[in-house]
């Protein structure tokens, strides 16, 4: 089976609305630079402060009608599906059906299912519970479940999402149980530190659990959170983003960086979408992982100098 995949690349990047006022900049600052999307992260307990990621994209969407926006990655098993469908609903709805609704397990701070209630070890199998309750609520028809996590008795939520069937599901995950769930169940894929090689391979393994599961897709998302920092010396690049990436996830992130990330001149980071295009990816999102105050201007950079050469 083959994948059917987007033919234009699009572009977005990971943002963070603190307040009104940054919402707007952050929506005018997109449309003003071409970008197609705004996306934010999610974690419950983290090294760096993080709010909610529903609520800054419903902000960042008022202040921009057109801009498509999307959570990479909602930690949906940390939470019972049934309050999500009815948020992310209410979201689709207010913002004239313009999300993508990223989902995923974490995992890499075993604190966030301990604060929740959940036990970490379950996260993949209750994520593959709950996305079909989530498609079920979102129907506007009655719905039930009896499955192990989330027994639901026959009800119906109305209003449903205004995009029919609710928001486009991509999956985050590069393990084989997590391709094989995208495949048979998502609508995409985000992925994140991953080489372009393991990028095609994963939408091979995606691909082949969809036919296996005798599915029929009409439009498959491909995205890919991609570390980058433009600066005409390599090295003071690789510097930037090792800092910043060390910080955010408690660890010393250098190899990694110099591995996953697209650091260097405009050229440089353009050759490695490049490589991520002809591997299958159509959405690219930016995560700029440097000095915060100089994020703009990066984004400002890549809009003007790497864009074009793609």
């Amino acid at each position: 089976m083959s994948l059917p995949l987007a033919s234009d690349l699009e572009f977005g990047f990971m943002a963070v609305a603190t307040d009104i006022a940054s919402a707007r900049k952050t929506a005018e600052f997109a449309e003003a630079h071409g970008f197609d999307s705004v996306w934010t992260g999610d974690h419950m307990a983290f090294p760096m402060p993080i709010l909610d990621p529903l609520l800054q994209l419903e902000l960042i969407a008022v202040f921009n009608p057109k801009i498509t926006v999307g959570s990479a990655v909602y930690l949906l098993p940390l939470r019972h599906p049934t309050p999500v469908a009815k948020q992310v609903a209410t979201l689709d709805r207010l913002i004239g059906g313009r999300f993508i609704f990223g989902v995923g397990v974490g995992g890499e701070f075993p604190i966030e299912y301990e604060v929740c209630g959940v036990p970490v070890k379950e996260r993949g199998a209750r994520l593959g519970e709950a996305i079909p309750i989530l498609r079920g609520l979102w129907s506007g028809k009655a719905f039930s479940s009896d499955g192990g996590f989330y027994p639901i008795p026959e009800v119906t939520m109305l209003p449903p999402p205004v995009q029919p069937g609710g928001p486009p599901i991509w999956c985050g995950g590069r393990s084989q149980a997590a391709l094989s769930r995208i495949g048979r169940m998502a609508d995409g894929w985000i992925s994140y530190v991953v080489t372009p090689d393991k990028y095609r391979q994963g939408l091979e393994t995606i691909a082949s659990a969809a036919e296996e599961a005798g599915r029929t897709i009409e439009r498959f998302g491909t995205g890919h959170l991609l570390f980058a920092w433009i600066d005409d010396d390599y090295d003071r690049a690789l510097d930037a983003a090792t800092e910043h990436l060390s910080m955010r996830y408690a660890m010393d992130f250098r190899s990694a960086a110099r591995r996953y990330a697209a650091l260097g001149s405009p050229a440089d980071v353009a050759a490695k979408i490049a490589e991520f295009r002809s591997a299958g990816l159509r959405h690219v999102i930016l995560d700029m992982t440097g000095p915060f105050e100089e994020r703009d201007a990066q984004l400002a950079r890549f809009a003007a100098e790497v864009r074009p050469l793609l």
